[in-house]
Parts: structure tokens; sequence; C-alpha cells
């Protein structure tokens, strides 16, 4: 099986062509339009099986797998303690696992913006993660954590892994967080301003199959987006 995440900074339907060579299984996209929405028919076909959730029709986070693959989504809750948090979307895989799609997102949060929207939805919903892939863009870095905050990434990764939950990049390449050695983005496309944000985190029942981790190709990704893609494969 091979998971990729992408952020595809807008307009997927231009872009959903540079995936088919990835050959994945399951891709989670963000920064994507809703394919039932957009009068676009190669885009809605590519999509046929797929979940997408937004604000409006233009640019969300969605979930695109093949066709012998079964989504449901899943109803768990995006509030915490009355406030909404967003963009996260979970969903049973052919009734083997759960996957959690997330776009971290500042949602005009003074104080809990991006990592910190992760921190909240964790809160309410780690019950369900038992036996889970996370995958997305959190927009996070170890390297921003901030010394008075109790919600850095840093605490977001303790307590995923309190509950069996790992990044599968930092386990491939043996690297810390914070001190990744390849980028998964740039900002403003520029080369001298790299991060590493975009993650595959998985339960470590996962661990056992993992077969490979890649980051995509940055001269080819570059001229599309101002991320690159994260190729997870495991072992059937």
């Amino acid at each position: 099986m091979k998971i990729v995440t992408w952020n595809c900074n807008g307009a997927l339907r231009k872009k959903f062509e540079y995936l088919k060579s990835l050959n994945a299984d399951i891709y989670i996209i963000q920064e994507c339009e809703n394919p039932f929405e957009l009068k676009h028919t190669e885009y809605f076909n590519w999509a046929n099986n797929h979940l997408w959730i937004g604000d409006n029709k233009n640019k969300g986070v969605g979930i695109f797998a093949t066709s012998n693959i079964e989504l449901q989504k899943l109803d768990w809750s995006d509030n915490f303690q009355d406030h909404k948090v967003k963009y996260f979307l979970p969903c049973s895989v052919n009734n083997e696992f759960e996957l959690l799609a997330v776009w971290a997102h500042s949602n005009n949060s003074p104080t809990f913006g991006y990592i910190g929207q992760f921190w909240k939805y964790l809160q309410v919903n780690k019950k369900y993660l038992g036996k889970s892939l996370i995958v997305g863009d959190l927009n996070s870095n170890k390297s921003w954590d901030k010394w008075d905050r109790w919600w850095n990434h840093s605490d977001v990764i303790k307590e995923l892994d309190n509950i069996g939950i790992e990044s599968f990049y930092h386990k491939f390449y043996n690297e810390e967080q914070g001190k990744e050695s390849l980028p998964t983005f740039f900002l403003h496309r520029n080369l001298e301003k790299p991060y590493h944000i975009d993650y595959v985190f998985g339960s470590k029942c996962f661990s056992s199959n993992l077969k490979n981790v890649e980051i995509g190709n940055i001269e080819k990704w570059l001229e599309i987006s101002d991320h690159l893609p994260v190729i997870c494969e495991f072992l059937e």
C-alpha cells in the first residue's frame, strides 16, 4: 500500500495528472477543490472515490483512493470546548484501520493556530486512534516550539507516542524531530527557506511493514506547489 500526502497549493484540477506518476493507493491532498462542485469533468472522473471537507468549494482537504478501496467517513468531533477546529477528515479504510487526513489551519485563532488546532482535536479524539494513520500538513515543526506553551509540536509528538503513534519519516531516516535533513515546504517557493511540516504518522502496528519513505523531487514539484509530496509505502 502506498500513501501520499501533498499540499497542492490550490487548483488541483490543473495538477492531479502529476500525481499519477506516484501510482499511490491513497492520496491525502490539502488546499484542493471539491470535485462535486466544480464543472471539470477530468478532475471529477479522477476523483471518483473520494471524501472532502472545506469551508468553500475551492479549498479544503480531500482523500482520494483507487476504486478497490472503501472509504467511510467517520463522525469524530471537531469541537473542543465549543470551539470548532479545522481541517480534520477521519475515515475508515476497508473497515481495517482509521485514516485521519489533516490540514492544520490558523483558524483565525490568536493562540491555538496550526499545531494548536491539532492539539485540541487530539484531546477529543485520541480514543479512536488505536490502529490509525494520521497524514497531512501540520504547518508545524519542533523548531517552532515556544517555552511557555503546553501544546507545542513536541507536546503533540509526546502525546502521540503515548498512544503508540510515531512519525514514519523520522523512523525511516533515523532523524530527530526538528532536525530533518529533507524539507517538505519552501516558503514562497524560495529554496533558501526550507521547512519540514508535512507528516505521515501511524500506529506502531504499521511499523513492521514500512517499506519506504520518500520526499518528492524539488525540481519537479516546486514548479506547481510550495510543498513537496511525502510518499510512504507499506508491504501488504
